[in-house]
């Protein structure tokens, strides 16, 4: 199992928005951008104990980190996320993760309550020693949630994420979407979108 702080931004964008270079930001170069196919199921309690406090667990497979993700709040902007390898079989909340959460779940069960399909281009920035410093993942969802109901949810949405405290970074990328076109996201996560509608 593994933890790592997550700080990033979402934007919403029109399905015809095009993606601009992130090539001219100061101080990085801009990948060649790589396609991944996600499905992620969401789990919580019938009650909604989770969400309600602001956490998501999801199953999600495909990408580079496919795995059990539990993103708890941290600091303003940012978030902790403990991630925990994926057994093939395994449809269950591992217990690792489960007795994270046993505080707000009170011992209630958590069960499926979303699915998201997601097509993701992903474009990695790199600093000028050629470490990993940002990835713009732009992302076609289609979501639904659990027991469905009516047609699924589809939307277009980017999110800048930061390997570490960035600022102006961060600032940069964000200045690069809007002027684009791109919009501050209406809402804090995917999971949100597709439970709030």
């Amino acid at each position: 199992m593994t933890e790592h702080l997550e700080i990033e931004q979402k934007f919403d964008v029109d399905t015809s928005f095009e993606r601009p270079s992130f090539g001219g930001l100061a101080g990085v170069s801009a990948a060649e951008p790589v396609l991944h196919r996600l499905s992620a199921t969401y789990y919580d309690t019938a009650d909604g104990r989770l969400a309600a406090s602001k956490i998501t667990l999801r199953r999600r497979t495909g990408g580079t980190d496919e795995g059990w993700h539990l993103k708890l709040p941290a600091d303003a902007g940012a978030r902790r996320e403990i991630h925990a390898p994926l057994d093939a079989s395994q449809r269950e909340v591992p217990g690792e993760l489960a007795s994270r959460v046993a505080d707000v779940t009170g011992g209630q069960p958590m069960s499926p309550i979303a699915i998201l399909e997601t097509e993701r281009t992903v474009v990695t920035l790199r600093g000028r020693d050629g470490q990993t410093v940002a990835e713009v993942a732009d992302d076609l969802v289609t979501g639904r949630r659990l027991p469905e109901r009516g047609e699924p949810l589809r939307w277009r949405e980017i999110e800048v994420e930061v390997a570490s405290g960035n600022p102006p970074l961060q600032r940069a990328a964000a200045d690069t979407l809007l002027a684009a076109g791109a919009r501050p996201a209406g809402h804090a996560s995917k999971l949100a979108r597709v439970l709030n509608e």
